[in-house]
């Protein structure tokens, strides 16, 4: 998991929802994941992009990304590097119109 993510403690007293969801796949990786072995063909485990992914971006958009991830996993998909990707800084951009009624100026013709 990321250095830069909260440790669980932290996040249990901030985020609960966040916590409620990530404490069962804390738990897959430390019961039921060490008796399987290493299986995952990404990096990181689909269990720990879950993790991060949900403590990243919140439950709705780290479930997806997850429930994508976990999609991908299968035999014939070759595997390999796949991060979590970065928050978005932005909420979304700015549209932009083209009537002159809603602040964009006219074009002249000279």
């Amino acid at each position: 998991m990321d250095a830069r993510l909260p440790k669980l403690s932290s996040i249990v007293v901030r985020r609960p929802l966040t916590a409620l969801v990530v404490l069962p796949i804390r738990g897959y990786q430390i019961v039921i994941s060490p008796l399987l072995g290493p299986r995952c063909r990404f990096v990181p485990s689909c269990s720990a992009y879950a993790v991060e992914a949900i403590i990243r971006h919140g439950v709705l958009r780290g479930g997806w990304l997850s429930t994508r991830r976990l999609l991908r996993c299968h035999p014939w998909h070759p595997g390999g590097f796949d991060p979590v990707p970065p928050r978005r800084t932005t909420k979304s951009p700015q549209r932009v119109s083209a009537t002159p009624d809603e602040g964009v100026a006219p074009c002249r013709t000279y």
